[in-house]
């Protein structure tokens, strides 16, 4: 527990310092392999998401859509 009265002395000469220290009692240690673990999954998951919307949406299966564009005309002589 670093709380407490801190003093120094030095030629005669006395300075202090009253040290307040919180201690969290909900927190989690995360070290640099936690976290590069985290982010590694993250670009991982990323990408797997980005390959699946490709593969959902991007290939072009060779059926054309049964909407057509084209207007079928009435065959009428007063407009030809």
């Amino acid at each position: 527990d670093p709380r407490g009265l801190y003093v120094c002395e030095t030629g005669g000469k006395r300075k202090s310092l009253q040290v307040h220290y919180r201690m969290c009692q909900n927190c989690i240690e995360v070290d640099a392999p936690t976290i590069s673990g985290i982010v590694i999954a993250d670009v991982v998951a990323t990408l797997f998401l980005a390959v699946a919307v490709y593969c959902i949406t991007g290939h072009d299966r060779g059926h054309t859509s049964r909407a057509s564009d084209r207007q079928n005309l009435i065959a009428n002589e007063l407009y030809q």
